[in-house]
């Protein structure tokens, strides 16, 4: 390699590096030195203009509040349908139960009774709901009471209860029917995301959805 040193462009008005035959390394550092502060500048000003850098950063510390509102939007959706799902199956048992006599409830279990659960069973099945076994489930009784109660597949327990000797008023006159009520256990999807936005946050995990008709 050649040495180098300043040489003065009357022209320009400017200093340039010209190679000599004299060695000159004091130059020739100091042209190193330049270069590479030159360089420095322009991986400077590089690094300045792009943002893909700061658009990850603001990617990473947003995507957490995303994913709990998406999560939470879609857990309070299905909840809303699943009640929904839960207030027909108990309406259909009822109106079912209205069309079934009432003297086979001295037999254990009465059939009417297994008819009636095998309805809202049914109905839930036809809507994609998990029964938790309530199928094959059986029910307890206390007087014109019948429970059953079903946790197979279940984050809790699945409780019906089909009451043949509610009474009510209406008109001043007391009317006896049937009243099917339904308890289900729905498992909640945001309570594990929102302890990663909070640590330490208490959140429900299984929230009990009921209707009765």
């Amino acid at each position: 390699m050649q040495p180098c040193e300043w040489q003065y462009d009357g022209r320009s008005r400017r200093r340039s590096f010209a190679h000599t035959s004299a060695p000159n390394p004091v130059m020739c550092i100091e042209r190193t030195i330049r270069e590479q502060v030159r360089r420095c500048r322009s991986l400077w000003r590089c690094c300045c203009t792009q943002t893909t850098g700061s658009q990850i950063v603001e990617f990473a510390v947003s995507l957490p509040l995303l994913a709990a509102v998406i999560i939470g939007i879609t857990d309070f959706s299905s909840a809303f349908n699943l009640k929904f799902k839960l207030s027909n199956a108990a309406h259909e048992g009822a109106r079912f139960a209205s069309t079934q006599s009432t003297t086979d409830l001295s037999d254990t279990p009465p059939a009417s009774i297994a008819a009636i659960r095998d309805v809202v069973n049914s109905y839930l099945v036809g809507d994609r709901v998990n029964t938790c076994g309530l199928a094959s489930a059986t029910p307890t009784n206390s007087g014109l009471i019948w429970t059953y109660t079903a946790n197979t597949g279940c984050p809790g327990t699945f409780t019906l209860t089909i009451d043949r000797g509610n009474t009510f008023v209406t008109g001043g006159v007391t009317v006896e029917a049937t009243r099917v009520s339904v308890s289900y256990p729905f498992q909640w999807r945001f309570s594990k995301v929102i302890r990663v936005l909070i640590p330490g946050a208490v959140y429900a995990g299984v929230s009990y959805l009921s209707n009765a008709s």
